[in-house]
């Protein structure tokens, strides 16, 4: 049995891992705290997500995210990690570009961002082209196929992928072709627990899900759909493991009430002068309305 380890999550770690069949875990931040907070709870991959659009940024989609967005969450989130590996999501339009310059914004996020490998999402014969370059750049590549996000406008909303023979073949020929390309790790997102547990079983690599049943290498969920810090509809998948929304909400709350009956702050939570220099805030405050008297006139 492999042991969690003090020193930082690598590739090899997590091949290991699904060799001696141990399941990773792996959750999404966008902030320092936050990763903070993961980090030192154990996790083994924190994601950057272009999901910050949607429970950070306010937007419907992940579309809006650029790439800027993206290197500045991943620069707030490597600064706070120690061991778990980072990995950077790639945002739409930043990888349907010319090779040259897909290379270039996925190495934006190792050397400017720290990261530590990047996320794409589909494997078309152009996105496996593009896996192939980066992994020849040495920049690791988690792949993704099932539900990919940034194609929302293209399959119609977000739903379940791979009910249908014709799309679950597309699917496990995807996650295979990520392979063979070079991915480190594939995500495998919506898609029925069957077909996600076949897929499992034949990569060599480890599988990543979220929405694709428990037979997968590893889980991933957004942090804030696991704290409930969300407030709109969650997937089916989502198992809240708290309410940080109502913890919130009540300490605001209580917050504001203490404000306006005058019970906060308390004595408690001041500063004062030292006795013997108790007089000053007078002695100051008499010499600046002198001042400012004299400058009226």
């Amino acid at each position: 049995m492999v042991q969690p380890s003090t020193d930082r999550v690598t590739v090899c770690y997590l091949q290991e891992l699904k060799k001696q069949k141990q399941k990773i875990s792996a959750l999404t931040a966008y902030d320092y705290p936050t990763a903070r907070l993961l980090d030192e709870a154990g996790v083994d991959i924190i994601l950057v997500g272009d999901s910050l659009g949607m429970v950070v940024l306010g937007y419907e989609t992940t579309l809006p995210v650029t790439m800027d967005d993206m290197i500045h969450h991943t620069r707030a989130v490597t600064r706070a990690r120690k061991r778990a590996m980072v990995i950077g999501d790639m945002p739409y339009l930043s990888f349907h570009l010319s090779l040259k310059d897909s290379i270039q914004n996925a190495a934006r996020f190792i050397k400017e961002g720290g990261a530590d490998g990047v996320k794409l999402e589909g494997a078309s014969p152009a996105r496996l082209q593009l896996v192939e370059a980066l992994v020849e750049a040495e920049i690791p590549v988690m792949g993704h196929v099932g539900l990919t996000p940034q194609s929302v406008r293209k399959i119609g909303g977000f739903r379940v992928q791979g009910k249908e023979e014709e799309q679950a073949e597309a699917i496990f020929r995807g996650a295979l072709a990520l392979e063979k390309a070079g991915a480190f790790s594939v995500v495998l997102e919506s898609v029925p627990t069957e077909l996600a547990a076949e897929i499992t079983a034949a990569l060599k690599i480890p599988t990543i899900g979220i929405g694709a049943g428990p037979h997968c290498d590893g889980q991933i969920l957004v942090v804030n759909d696991l704290l409930g810090l969300t407030a709109d509809y969650l997937p089916r998948f989502v198992k809240k493991y708290a309410d940080l929304a109502g913890v919130i909400s009540a300490a605001v709350q209580n917050y504001i009430a203490d404000v306006r009956n005058g019970c906060y702050p308390g004595e408690e939570h001041c500063y004062h002068l030292k006795k013997e220099n108790s007089g000053l805030a007078r002695k100051v405050g008499r010499k600046v309305l002198a001042g400012k008297r004299q400058v009226r006139n």
